[in-house]
C-alpha cells in the first residue's frame, strides 16, 4: 500500500530526473586513459577557479575513483591546474611529491605509505599517471597533503635545519622543544593512538611545539621560513587535535588552512582530492556514522568557499547502488538526494546544478556519506544539515559500482 508520506515524496522527485536527463552531459566513459572530449564541458563549469574540490560520496568505490581520476587530468592537462591537495598527512604527501616529480622511490612502496584508505590499484594509477605526466613536462604537478594526522619526524627535522642556518643560537633550545615532543618513529598510527588513548595530559606536549612554531615565527619572513613554520604548524595541529578528541570541526579548519596557505605559497591553480564530507560548501554538515556519535562541523569546503567565493567549486561524486567491500548497497531512499540522481537512468554524467536547477534540491534532504558501512543497516550512513546546491556546484554520477582494488 503507497502511503502519503512516499506519494508525496514520490511527486515532490519526480521533476528532478527529467531535467537531469536534460541538462546532463552522458559520459561515454570511465577509462581515466581514453581521450577527454567528453568532459570538455567541465571547462566551462569550472571556469575561473583556483580550488576544485573534488569530494567522493564513499572512499571504497572503483567507478568513483576512475572518474575523479579523469577529472584530474583535464583539470591537469586541459586548465593548468598544478597541485593535486589530497586528504593526506603533509609529511606523507612529501614522499609522494618527491616520486612524482623527481621520480624517487618504489611506486609500490610509496602508496604503502599512504593512510590505509588510500592503499589502492586506483590511487597507485593515479600517481604512476602523475609520474609520467612530470616526465615530459617542464611545468610539473605537485603533491600535497592537507592533513596533520599523522606528522611524522620528517617535519621536526626540517624545522631543525631550517633554524640550523637561519639562526644557530636560537638551535639548542628548539631542538630540546622538539626532542621533547619527537615521534619515536615514522610508525605514526601507534603512536597517534597511543596519545589519543591513554588519556595523557597534551598540554606540555602543545607548549613545546608552540614554542618551536614561535621561534621560527619570530625570523624574518623567507620563502624558507614559510615552509619551516609550516612544518612547525602540523606538530602543533597534532597534538592539538588529540588534545581536542578528534575533532573534525578543527580538523576541517586545519586542512582548510594548509590548503590555502599551499595554493598562496605556489600560485598554483588546486585540485582537492578528499570525501565529500570534508570538500562540501557545508557551514553545518552533520553526518552519521554508526556506531560513532554523529559528527557536526563545518567542512573545509565551507572554508574554502568563504574564503575564495565562487572561485572555489565543489564536485560532488555520487553513484546509485553496487557494491562495496563490506557488501551490496541498495538504491537510497526515494525521499535521499542520491535518489533521483539514479532514476535518471544514464550510465554516467556530469551535472552543474547552477543551471536551472528544480526547487525539489532546495528543500534539505538526506545524502549518501559512507565511511564505514555496514549492509544491514544501510540507510544509517548519511550526511545532512545542508541542501544539494549548497554543497555542490557540480556533479558526477556514476549508476553503479564495484569496491577498490585494494593493494595487494
Amino acid at each position: 500500500m503507497i502511503t502519503q508520506a512516499v506519494l508525496a515524496a514520490t511527486l515532490v522527485l519526480t521533476p528532478v530526473p527529467d531535467w537531469v536527463r536534460r541538462t546532463a552531459v552522458p559520459l561515454v566513459t570511465i577509462d581515466p586513459a581514453a581521450p577527454l572530449d567528453d568532459l570538455a564541458p567541465m571547462t566551462r563549469m569550472v571556469g575561473g577557479a583556483k580550488v576544485v574540490g573534488l569530494g567522493e560520496s564513499t572512499h571504497g568505490a572503483h567507478e568513483e575513483a576512475l572518474l575523479k581520476h579523469r577529472v584530474l587530468r583535464h583539470l591537469v592537462e586541459k586548465m593548468g591546474f598544478r597541485t593535486i591537495a589530497w586528504e593526506e598527512d603533509w609529511t606523507t604527501g612529501q614522499i609522494v611529491d618527491r616520486y612524482i616529480t623527481e621520480g624517487k622511490g618504489d611506486l609500490d612502496a610509496v602508496v604503502r605509505q599512504l593512510t590505509t584508505t588510500w592503499q589502492a590499484e586506483e590511487v597507485r594509477d593515479v600517481l604512476r599517471w602523475l609520474r609520467g605526466y612530470n616526465a615530459t613536462h617542464k611545468d610539473k604537478v605537485r603533491f600535497v597533503g592537507v592533513e596533520f594526522y599523522a606528522t611524522r619526524p620528517a617535519a621536526y627535522d626540517a624545522v631543525a635545519r631550517y633554524v640550523a642556518k637561519a639562526a644557530p643560537a636560537k638551535l639548542d633550545e628548539v631542538k630540546a622543544h622538539l626532542d621533547a615532543i619527537r615521534p619515536p618513529s615514522d610508525e605514526i598510527g601507534p603512536y597517534f593512538r597511543e596519545l589519543f588513548e591513554s588519556g595523557r595530559d597534551m598540554k606540555p606536549y602543545i607548549a613545546h611545539a608552540r614554542a618551536a612554531y614561535n621561534a621560527v615565527k619570530s625570523l624574518p619572513e623567507t620563502r624558507a621560513q614559510q615552509l619551516a613554520l609550516h612544518n612547525a604548524r602540523q606538530i602543533v595541529s597534532f597534538h592539538e587535535y588529540i588534545h581536542r578528541k578528534g575533532d573534525t570541526g578543527y580538523r576541517d579548519q586545519q586542512s582548510s588552512r594548509n590548503l590555502r596557505w599551499w595554493q598562496r605559497h605556489s600560485g598554483d591553480k588546486v585540485a582537492y582530492w578528499a570525501a565529500s564530507a570534508h570538500t562540501a560548501n557545508a557551514p553545518d554538515l552533520r553526518v552519521s556514522l554508526p556506531p560513532m556519535p554523529e559528527l557536526r562541523f563545518a567542512t573545509a569546503g565551507s572554508h574554502l568557499r568563504r574564503w575564495y567565493g565562487r572561485q572555489y567549486l565543489s564536485m560532488g561524486f555520487t553513484f546509485d547502488h553496487g557494491t562495496l567491500k563490506a557488501g551490496k548497497v541498495p538504491r537510497p531512499p526515494r525521499d535521499w538526494y542520491d535518489r533521483p540522481l539514479g532514476d535518471a537512468g544514464l550510465r554516467q554524467y556530469v551535472l552543474d546544478l547552477r543551471v536551472g536547477t528544480p526547487s525539489q534540491l532546495y528543500r534539505p534532504a538526506r545524502m549518501r556519506g559512507i565511511g564505514g558501512y555496514d549492509p544491514k543497516r544501510p540507510f544509517d550512513y548519511y550526511m545532512y544539515g545542508g541542501t544539494l546546491p549548497q554543497w555542490f556546484d557540480v556533479i558526477v554520477h556514476r549508476q553503479t559500482i564495484t569496491p577498490l582494488r585494494v593493494l595487494g
